[in-house]
Parts: structure tokens; sequence; C-alpha cells
């Protein structure tokens, strides 16, 4: 049988002799496999389309097992992203944590229409490091894993200073602190980030300003939080690293430069 789809491919692999595998989170069926014959030679005409991060139409036999290609037409191939080493990794990120939390031809259009929003919003420049922190909030909690963050998890109430527990699954107030002596203390900003990262519609997230140490902060809690209730571990996470420790060195040019946040003031 004949299938049309449009879909994002989210991992590329070699196979046998000029071939490669594409695993494509599809609009209409979900994550699927398809076997793009001949891509790895020059002068195929899947060539081009059977990259990562490329969207596409696909005109495809369907079977019980993977499908194959029969026509692939490029609708997007986020030029800018492919030109910025830390954007290209970020997106490499988005597109693994895609991949691992989705299981084969299991449609979701919430999840199709936000990973494509967040590529958008990546290619126009928005910040890489803040939209992470959204899809890791938003798939979480689309897997069932979502963090207590509306208030206090133990007394879903309580006040600041606020902390946050893994143990727990989420904040702790001031008062309940003892329940967890590992908690990690947060900034006056976390919380309220956090809550906002949640329920933001990504196509309409604008300029966010945050600091480097709330980033950090961010960053540190939610990767322990799907490190412990997951047990997922990314191979691009560790890459991600080691940019923002060069980062840390070394600024981008592109930061140093680039179109000033719309906010004056910091998160």
């Amino acid at each position: 049988m004949l299938g049309k789809t449009e879909g994002i491919i989210l991992r590329t692999v070699d196979y046998g002799e000029g071939n490669k595998i594409l695993t494509v989170l599809t609009k209409e069926m979900g994550k699927v496999g398809m076997m793009a014959r001949g891509a790895r030679k020059l002068k195929s005409r899947l060539s081009a389309v059977s990259q990562p991060f490329i969207l596409a139409h696909f005109v495809f036999q369907i079977g019980s097992g993977m499908g194959s290609i029969s026509q692939a037409e490029i609708i997007n191939a986020f030029p800018k992203i492919r030109q910025d080493l830390y954007r290209t990794a970020y997106t490499a990120y988005l597109l693994e944590l895609t991949d691992r939390f989705t299981e084969e031809r299991r449609r979701s259009l919430i999840l199709y229409e936000l990973l494509l929003d967040l590529l958008n919003q990546m290619e126009h420049g928005k910040d890489p490091e803040i939209l992470a922190r959204i899809f890791e909030l938003k798939i979480l909690a689309m897997n069932g894993y979502k963090p207590y963050i509306e208030g206090c998890s133990t007394c879903h109430t309580g006040v600041s200073p606020w902390f946050f527990s893994i143990r727990e699954g989420g904040l702790l107030c001031s008062n309940c602190r003892s329940k967890d002596p590992h908690a990690i203390v947060l900034g006056e900003s976390v919380p309220r980030l956090l809550q906002l990262f949640l329920h933001v519609n990504v196509s309409q997230v604008g300029n966010i300003k945050v600091k480097e140490i709330t980033k950090r902060q961010l960053e540190r809690v939610l990767h322990l939080f799907m490190d412990e209730y997951s047990g997922i571990r990314l191979k691009s996470r560790n890459f991600l690293q080691q940019l923002t420790q060069m980062q840390e060195i070394i600024p981008r040019k592109e930061m140093d430069h680039g179109d000033e946040p719309r906010s004056s003031s910091e998160e």
C-alpha cells in the first residue's frame, strides 16, 4: 500500500551498500522507520532529504514492517541551525529526546507540532537552552513524569525560599525542606520559570533572557529528575555539556553580536 505523510527525520543509520534507514516522526502515523535506498550515493534523488532534522513530504510503501521511500520532497532543511554548531548540537539533543521517549507508530499530533515549533524557534534564533528546558518539561509531562511544580510537593502550599527535591518529585517549601536534606536550593525565579516552561505555547515564545546561574540550576534539576524517573541516558547530552563548558571560557560570537532580547531584565 502506498502512503503519504509529512515528517521530521529524527535519526539516520547507514545500511548495506549505499542505503539509509530513517527514523521519522510523522504527522499522521507517529514514529516510523523508512528505508531510503541508494541515499548514500551522491547522485541519489534521496541523498539531500535523508539527513537529521529535515522536514519533508514522504511517499512510501507501507507494509507490516519498515516502509520503503518512493519519493521525498524537502519542506524545510533549517539552514540557519545547520550553520551553527551550538544550535545543531541542541537540535540533535531534542531529536534524541523525541526518539527515546516515543514508541513506534504511536501517533501524537501534540508532540509532532511541539517538535516542529521548537525547530522553527531554533531556526529563528531563540535561545537553544531555554527551548531545551521547555521541551524537557513538556515531554516528561507527556510521558507521565511531570515534576510537582505548582507549589510544595508535600504540603501543596508553602512559602519561599524554595528547594527542589528529586526524592519528593518536585518543589519543597522552606517549612518542608526537612523532608529531604539533599534538596537543591533554588534561585527566586526558578519555580516561576519551571511553571512558565511547562505551560507556555512554544510558537509564542519571545526572547527570554535568563541569568547564567539560573540556566545552570534549571539544567541541573531537570536532568537529575529525568535521570531518576525516566532512566533514559542520552549520548547528545555529553556533547552539550562540553559545549557549555567551552562557552564559559570562550563566549560565542553569535551571542556577542546577535539580536538583543526584548526584555531588559534578567530572570
